[in-house]
C-alpha cells in the first residue's frame, strides 16, 4: 500500500506535495472513495487545473472549458503532470495535460484558453443562483462514503436537498499544495467539483447495491470564481441500460460561474469477501 495512505491526517495540511518541476505526490487527503490505493478525481482535477494555469500563462487569457477523461484507476503516490500546447493562437489556445502514474496515463484533460475582453456592458446570466451560504445548514451527507478526500470536506445544504436532486455547499480547509504554494480560487473550487456525483447520489454505496463512477468530467467556466466555498446545484439521471449522467451548476458566493457534466457507468458493486 502506498505510503500516503498510512499518514496521520492531522499532520498533513495539503492534498499534494510538490516534488519539483512537474512531479507531485498525493497525501491521505486525496485518497479515493472506491479504493484505498487510488486518488479521488476531485483533488486530481484541482492539481491538473493548477498545472494548466502555470503553463505559459498569459494575463489576457483564461481557462474556459476543461474536458477530463479518466483512463482507469488513478494510483495514489507519486506522479507527473505533462502539459503541452496543442493549438497555439493569439486569442484562442488549446492545452493538454496528462497525469502519468505507474508508467501510464491515468487522466487526460484538454482545455480551451480564451482571450478576455471587457464585455461588462452586455454581461448576463441565466442559471439560477443557489440560496446563500448563510441560509444553509450543516450537512454530513458525504459521510456514507469512505476515503481520505471525503473526510477532508466540510458540507452545508439547503432544505430541499434530496437524492438525485440537491443543493449543497462544500469547503476544504486544506491547501492544494504544500509549502504555501499559492493556488487560485479556480483551483480550490474545481478541486471539489467532482464531488457532484456523490453529493446528490440516488443510491448509497452499500454491498449488494450499485456503483456509479464517472469516466469523465466536463467543465464550462463562464465566469472567473472567487472565495473558498463551492455550491453544487445538481441533477442525477439514470437510464435503464447501465449509463447515467450527473449535471451541476457550480456556484461561488456571488452566484453561478460554471456548469459540469459527468457520464456514469452503473454496475453492481462486486462482492468482496
Amino acid at each position: 500500500m502506498p505510503e500516503n495512505t498510512t499518514q496521520c491526517a492531522a499532520e498533513v495540511t495539503s492534498y499534494y506535495r510538490h516534488l519539483g518541476e512537474n512531479r507531485y505526490e498525493s497525501t491521505i487527503h486525496a485518497q479515493g472513495a472506491w479504493n484505498t490505493h487510488e486518488q479521488h478525481m476531485a483533488p486530481v482535477t484541482g492539481i491538473m487545473v493548477h498545472a494548466l494555469e502555470q503553463f505559459e500563462p498569459r494575463a489576457d487569457m483564461r481557462l474556459a472549458r476543461l474536458s477530463f477523461d479518466i483512463l482507469g484507476l488513478i494510483p495514489a503516490g507519486a506522479f507527473t503532470i505533462d502539459t503541452t500546447l496543442l493549438r497555439p493562437g493569439k486569442t484562442i489556445e488549446l492545452l493538454q495535460a496528462e497525469l502519468v502514474a505507474e508508467g501510464r496515463v491515468a487522466v487526460r484533460v484538454t482545455a480551451w484558453r480564451l482571450q478576455t475582453n471587457d464585455t461588462s456592458a452586455v454581461e448576463a446570466y441565466e442559471d439560477e443562483p443557489m440560496d446563500s451560504l448563510e441560509s444553509s445548514v450543516p450537512w454530513d451527507g458525504l459521510s456514507s462514503w469512505p476515503g481520505g478526500f471525503i473526510k477532508s470536506v466540510q458540507g452545508r445544504s439547503h432544505p430541499d436537498h434530496r437524492p438525485g436532486r440537491g443543493r449543497a455547499w462544500l469547503h476544504s480547509p486544506y491547501t492544494m499544495l504544500d509549502g504555501g504554494e499559492h493556488s487560485s480560487a479556480l483551483v480550490r473550487l474545481l478541486g471539489l467539483a467532482d464531488s457532484a456525483n456523490g453529493v446528490s447520489a440516488r443510491m448509497a454505496p452499500v454491498p449488494g447495491g450499485f456503483m456509479f463512477p464517472n469516466v469523465d468530467l466536463s467543465i464550462h467556466i463562464y465566469r472567473e470564481p472567487v472565495g473558498e466555498w463551492l455550491g453544487l446545484d445538481t441533477h442525477v439521471t439514470i437510464a435503464g441500460d447501465g449509463i447515467g449522467l450527473t449535471s451541476s451548476v457550480l456556484n461561488d458566493i456571488n452566484g453561478p460561474f460554471a456548469r459540469t457534466e459527468q457520464i456514469l457507468t452503473i454496475r453492481p458493486i462486486p462482492h468482496r469477501p
